[in-house]
């Protein structure tokens, strides 16, 4: 969304660029880390194909700056496999299906298709998604121009032929280039490449010069023409369609180019023109060998292009379906174009299908209907997947309606039906029929959506959420919970919305009880039968009670039924056969038939049997109970039991043990993998591989007789029971040492986890806070051939490889003692590789599978909930928006079958965590555009700035939102033609008042010069009152009555459900809504907007904010006002001083007695007000032109500003007195950052977690510890719908990134996979010199990598001539644990 380089040319050509800047910058020591903690919402392409596995249907979404990977499940909804971030900008992309006539560079690439993206790095990029390291690696790179965004470099659009033998791209005017694909197995991906015009290429002179000039113009759209399927590689000439505006022309024609392989030349073959509407696309017909449609403003026409020198309309269709029924004309028509009745409708058509026009930024509000045509025209289209006799395609109109079109080929016409209306929304930027029946339908500025193609109808299944473009944020601890949530104005009318945006992963708060529950110190769900879908009982263990509740509507309380005993604390319980439940507790382990009362499947006795075994002469310690399997530990003596259960007759079972032995070291968990493998829910479309049954197990592993151990050796290892004793098959010891060289403390393995996604691994979480991943040694060194055929290795050729499969070479660990006296073998125990340490927090880590697969993702509980995601390369783990808990457990039922119960503050939580949902975000619909938002504490309400609303009184107001419910309490009317334009909360005296700013004048608000308009605006003042008992704005929560089991149930029968007048949005929908509580909240208090004054101005009033407690600042035009109410009295203003600008002034901002003014062209400029003299004076300048989109002052000095242009920067006054200084270009330009987006809103504040685990972690050996973004750290709000925060660092810290950034832009396992060189991408729109920020996405990538593959990066050699100062003398070798702790810390606040 930033603007392109000829259009910023000229204010950097006027830039000029201090020497000084650098060093200066430097000696503040001033320095921050740009971390992007919400990526762009904004889908702008899609493309569908075989990515992961030859088998998979995966879709990708190119969102600007990022790629996101998804999948529709059979239940329609769209989850999110992975999203990255490209350090570049997407231009376009496309799919290079996978062909038998190519050789994949690598075996692993057989059967996938390629993702082809060309970008600003001027690079034609070929990517492959990598399953092991779960992100996209660039395959081959071709260089089409230089970097940048000129109209005139190649790789603005794509085409590539559906046989994947060709590959085309354009620039916005004049030139294109193709390209054939090798046929051989060698590293260059492309055989053969011809530019056009052939001056971009030295052998291309052959091309006549009479056709060079033949494409002059821009071209809108272009496609490839397929041949008989029957030709051979070598016997097809590609046959490119492109739709061509020439200069001048109003009509846009249809070119056909011919590529001849042999000659190296592109020839025109012919032109198609005929007079009629404008044409904007050209679109193939799938398996049709020459047919393709070509759309026009108000028609659509079948062009048969078998024979390309003479193409012909053998179809025609108006799009204006109710008003002309389709007809067929089999003539060939060609003309020269008539005179173009409406020129006003050309321009607007080119200017918004090619997005080429200047805009006036500023002009918010303009005039929509300008130009406007009533003709209907094809927006976005998709064919039927795999429909290879008579293809389908829906296509989407401007007006919102969808449409399908059959093509059959029976006969020698083709026929064509087209159906009635399918379904009717907002319009869509692009769609995509899935495999599946499902139609993904992406709204460039509000929720996409997902729909159901089901007899000839579209059905709504799931909303595909759009966040973008956020014009305003306000960031408030609303709960008084530990971490701040946003309040943001999202999308344009009509799908104006107000989200409120959380950090982490998703859960809807189902139930909760009172907190009652003190002393739990265990959660377990069981089921009844190994085979059951859902769970029968919940466990709940406190210090001296037991209790079992019944999983269902109700939870009731059958402890007697199930026959565990209820006076003891539970160590552990789990299902060893159908319907034989047992408990360990620390005197015995007890085995239970449960009653029919308990369960249906119960036995049909009175009361429960039950059968107890108990260790002689000691207690136990711990326990895990597994199919035919028990698992036993003492403690003083240190023995383990392996204990077994046998029928002895009609319920009467035996638990007998099968070995004991005496251990060297006490244990500290104890964890039995399922035998039963029941993938998880999402494994099937996620990871299509069924790898437990494909992956080969390591070498003793046995999943019916095998378990894992920790010791406080300490050490986990893996042990198996055979008839010969109990082998020890694997090992790893734990020893870890900071950056000091000393020994960690608190090592000791809380909890133990075997995994098996494509490998098997094992996990552990120690007593510190630590989380820890081990792997066998084998397999990393080496892949089997059944892993080889699954993609398990890196799908890409060359260096990456090596560097992905090589990194472990040797065992970490020399001693193989074992936990006890067992029997071993010559090659057993194997020493387990320690890949990857990571500390969560600071107490211990508890491992809580979502369900008893083995490749199901896991919950880890420390100081806050993560979730550790288990097909991820190393340890990826993502924070859970929820309370800090110290118990967690699966709960699965008919009612809610993804449902997990929380311990936390002495209460139960039932909750279920939405994996299908892409963002945490709750959506209130607003309708009309929302432009601003401000949180009132006093009332706890929103206060919403809202324009262009469909209502004939007014199309602007201010309005009142209930932030539980989005429900709008009270709203001021502006008058009709009057806009909204800026509002902010104002002190007079004791009272708190809204100021308002608007707009009277229609049109735009500044010049193309950037001078003020001469326009009028309207000053105004609001009171907000509370009124008393007011029975319309109260809210009632009632609770459902239930049964007297339910009543018994430690959970309330429901959350509440509010009143009819409440929106869709429900209040229990929130993530972190504390309220949800099942009980009667308190009405909510009615407050009103009261209009206490109101003034007219000469000119827009734009920008308003408080001054000094007293005063606040307002401009209008390029004039701002010192104003104040006069004796605390909000009904009168007087203005004080004005100050006049040269521009129009856009924000103002102030921090104390320092007043910061941005306008659209001289940037930043301080000013002081002096209160004895009442003189506004300027006192610095911004070095630099600067559009300014949003400033804020972090303090007197100091101001962080956003621009139009994709940057923020910060700047600073120099050291000088203000009296010496001249105003006049002498504010240092400190560091600056190339976002790529453009930020409307920056604000003071961040998603920070305030936890014990922080002073630890900011304690961190050798480091400054100032990660607190608390206090001082940046957030700031895009129109893609980003989220990104800026964060202060010392300057110890920034050296120490920047020479890790330094290797991780240049390291193949990290570098840009656009091919962009990250210094110039990061650098652009600033001034020579500047320093720049750290790139915290890049910085993170660090985490994802493993130990060994850290090692490599960090001893990677440096040959950028951008970073010679480091690599000009032996580095120093920089600490791993060092960057991983710094790195941790900055991971642990902002996920």
């Amino acid at each position: 969304m930033a603007l392109s380089e000829e259009e910023c040319s000229t204010a950097k050509a006027s830039s000029s660029s201090p020497s000084s800047s650098s060093a200066t910058a430097s000696s503040q020591g001033v320095n921050y880390l740009a971390k992007c903690v919400l990526r762009g919402s904004v889908v702008l392409q899609v493309a569908y194909g075989h990515i992961r596995y030859p088998s998979s249907f995966d879709i990708v979404f190119g969102k600007e700056t990022s790629i996101e990977l998804v999948i529709i499940g059979e239940d329609g909804i769209t989850t999110s496999v992975c999203e990255q971030t490209v350090f570049g900008t997407i231009k376009d992309l496309a799919i290079l299906p996978w062909s038998e006539k190519f050789c994949a560079p690598n075996p692993q690439m057989r059967g996938k298709d390629l993702l082809i993206v060309i970008s600003d790095s001027g690079k034609l990029s070929f990517l492959a998604f990598c399953n092991e390291m779960h992100r996209f690696f660039p395959v081959a790179h071709v260089q089409l121009s230089d970097p940048g965004n000129s109209r005139l470099q190649l790789g603005r659009m794509l085409a590539v032929d559906s046989t994947g033998c060709f590959i085309a791209t354009s620039a916005y005017e004049d030139r294109l280039a193709l390209f054939s694909l090798s046929v051989s197995a060698g590293d260059d991906i492309i055989d053969k490449r011809i530019f056009y015009p052939p001056e971009n290429e030295g052998g291309g002179s052959s091309t006549r010069s009479s056709q060079r000039t033949i494409i002059l113009g821009t071209i809108w759209s272009m496609c490839f023409v397929s041949k008989d399927s029957v030709q051979t590689n070598k016997e097809h000439n590609p046959v490119l369609a492109i739709v061509l505006n020439r200069k001048g022309n109003a009509l846009n024609e249809l070119v056909l180019l011919g590529w001849n392989i042999m000659e190296h030349a592109v020839y025109v073959l012919s032109q198609y023109l005929e007079a009629g509407p404008l044409a904007h696309s050209i679109v193939e017909v799938p398996h049709s060998c020459g047919y393709a449609f070509l759309f026009r403003v108000g028609d659509a026409l079948l062009m048969d292009l078998r024979d390309p020198q003479n193409p012909r309309c053998v179809y025609r269709t108006s799009l204006d379906f109710s008003a002309h029924t389709p007809e067929e004309h089999l003539g060939f028509e060609v003309c020269t174009a008539h005179d173009f009745d409406d020129d006003g409708l050309f321009n607007v058509a080119a200017c918004a299908l090619l997005q080429l026009s200047d805009y006036d930024p500023m002009c918010i509000d303009g005039d929509s209907s300008t130009g406007k045509s009533t003709c209907k025209h094809v927006c976005s289209f998709s064919w039927e997947p795999r429909s290879d006799r008579c293809p389908r395609m829906i296509f989407c109109l401007d007006t919102g309606e969808f449409f399908m079109i059959e093509i059959s080929f029976d006969s020698d016409v083709p026929k064509v039906n087209i159906s009635d209306c399918l379904y009717r929304s907002q319009p869509c930027k692009s769609i995509l029929w899935v495999d599946g029946g499902f139609l993904a339908a992406i709204v460039e500025m509000g929720d996409g959506m997902v729909l159901r193609v089901e007899n000839e109808r579209l059905l709504y299944t799931s909303p595909i959420q759009n966040i973008a473009p956020i014009l305003d944020m306000s960031i408030v601890d609303y709960h008084g919970e530990k971490r701040d949530q946003m309040f943001a104005c999202c999308g344009v009318a009509p799908e104006g919305s107000l989200r409120i945006i959380r950090n982490g992963i998703s859960v809807e708060k189902l139930l909760r009880t009172l907190p009652i529950y003190q002393g739990i110190s265990g959660t377990w769900t069981v089921r009844m039968e190994v085979t059951n879908p859902y769970h029968s009982f919940l466990v709940l263990s406190f210090v001296e009670e037991t209790r079992v509740l019944s999983v269902g509507l109700s939870f009731t309380d059958v402890t007697d039924s199930v026959g565990f005993q209820p006076d003891v604390c539970t160590l552990a319980c789990g299902l060893v056969g159908d319907g034989q439940l047992v408990q360990i507790h620390r005197n015995a382990i007890r085995l239970c038939l449960p009653t029919k009362a308990a369960h249906s499947e119960g036995i049909p006795l009175s009361s429960p049997v039950c059968t107890t075994w108990s260790p002689d002469n000691a207690n136990i310690s711990l326990g895990a109970v597994g199919q035919n399997l028990i698992v036993v530990s003492t403690s003083n003596p240190y023995f383990l039991f392996i204990l077994g259960v046998r029928s002895l007759s009609a319920y009467n079972y035996e638990i007998y043990e099968l070995q004991q032995l005496r251990l060297q070291y006490e244990l500290s968990c104890i964890s039995i993998p399922q035998k039963h493998f029941e993938m998880r829910h999402l494994s099937s479309v996620l990871n299509p591989v069924d790898v437990t049954s494909k992956a080969v197990l390591p070498v003793g592993i046995a999943m019916d007789t095998t378990f894992v151990i920790g010791t406080h050796r300490p050490s986990v290892e893996i042990l198996s029971v055979t008839p010969q004793g109990l082998r020890v098959l694997a090992t790893g010891t734990i020893s870890l040492t900071n950056t000091m060289e000393t020994t960690i403390s608190g090592c000791i393995p809380q909890d133990v986890r075997l995994v098996l996604v494509d490998q098997f691994y094992i996990l552990s979480g120690l007593r510190n806070g630590m989380l820890l991943r081990f792997e066998w040694p084998s397999a990393l060194a080496t892949s089997s051939s059944e892993l080889d055929r699954h993609g398990s290795s890196s799908p890409f050729p060359g260096r990456a490889e090596s560097y992905l499969l090589n990194t472990v070479t040797a065992s970490l660990f020399g001693s193989e003692t074992c936990a006890g006296n067992m029997s071993e073998q010559d090659d057993l125990p194997i020493t387990l590789q320690l890949i990857a340490t990571r500390r969560i927090g600071i107490t211990p880590v508890f491992l809580v599978p979502l369900s008893d697969s083995l490749d199901a993702d896991i919950i880890a509980l420390s100081d806050r909930p993560w979730l550790l995601h288990t097909a991820r390369h190393s340890l990826s783990y993502t924070s859970i928006s929820f309370q800090p808990s110290t118990h967690a457990t699966p709960v699965c039922s008919v009612e809610c079958p993804k449902g997990i119960l929380f311990v936390a503050e002495n209460s139960l939580h039932l909750v279920e965590m939405v994996h299908s949902k892409r963002l945490n975000v709750q959506k209130f619909h607003l309708g009309g555009t929302p432009r601003m938002v401000l949180y009132h504490g006093e009332s706890k309400l929103l206060i919403v700035m809202r324009t262009e609303l469909s209502n004939d009184t007014c199309s602007s107001d201010i309005c009142c939102v209930d932030p539980l419910s989005g429900s709008v309490m009270t709203s001021f009317k502006l008058e009709l033609g009057e806009t909204g334009k800026c509002m902010e909360l104002v002190r007079a005296g004791n009272e708190q008042v809204l100021v308002v700013g608007t707009s009277l004048s229609p049109g735009p608000a500044v010049m193309p010069s950037g001078e003020a308009e001469s326009t009028k605006g309207r000053l105004i003042v609001l009171c907000i009152e509370h009124v008393q008992n007011s029975d319309s704005g109260s809210m009632t929560f009632s609770s459902m009555a239930g049964s007297s089991s339910q009543r018994n149930s430690p959970f309330r029968e429901t959350v509440g459900h509010a009143t009819e007048q409440l929106s869709t949005s429900s209040i229990c929908s929130s993530p972190d809504d504390t309220s949800c509580d099942g009980i009667k909240l308190e009405e909510t208090e009615a407050w009103q907007l009261r209009l206490a004054y109101t003034t007219t101005w000469p000119g827009m009033v734009l920008a308003i904010c408080p001054y000094l407690d007293r005063y606040f600042l307002a401009s209008a035009g390029n004039a701002f006002y010192v104003c104040t109410f006069p004796s605390d009295n909000p009904q009168r203003v007087r203005r004080f001083a004005i100050a006049r600008t040269r521009f129009m002034i856009t924000s103002l901002t102030a921090h104390f007695t320092r007043i910061a003014v941005g306008d659209c062209r001289d940037g930043i400029l301080f000013y002081s007000y002096n209160e004895d003299t009442k003189k506004l004076e300027q006192a610095y300048c911004d070095p630099s032109q600067r559009l300014v989109a949003d400033c804020v002052l972090t303090d007197v000095d100091t101001a962080v500003v956003s621009d139009r242009k994709g940057s923020i920067a910060v700047l600073s006054c120099s050291d000088r007195l203000e009296d010496n200084a001249s105003p006049e270009r002498n504010l240092t330009l400190t560091c600056a950052y190339y976002m790529g987006e453009i930020a409307m809103s920056i604000r003071k504040g961040s998603f920070i977690y305030k936890l014990p685990a922080d002073d630890i972690l900011n304690s961190a050996e050798c480091l400054n510890a100032s990660v607190d973004p608390s206090h001082s750290a940046i957030m700031a709000s895009t129109l893609l719908g980003s989220i990104m925060i800026f964060v202060p660092i010392s300057r110890e810290e920034h050296e120490l990134l920047e020479a890790v950034q330094a290797r991780l832009i240049v390291h193949p396992l990290t570098a840009p996979v656009l091919g962009n060189h990250h210094n110039e991408y990061r650098s652009r729109e600033n001034l020579v010199g500047v320093p720049k920020m750290l790139d915290g996405d890049m910085l993170a990538q660090f985490l994802e990598l493993t130990s060994m593959q850290q090692e490599a990066v960090l001893s990677f050699p440096i040959v950028s001539p951008d970073t010679h100062k480091l690599s000009s003398k032996p580095p120093s070798p920089i600490p791993v644990n060092k960057v991983v702790q710094l790195l941790e810390r900055v991971h642990y606040a902002l996920n």
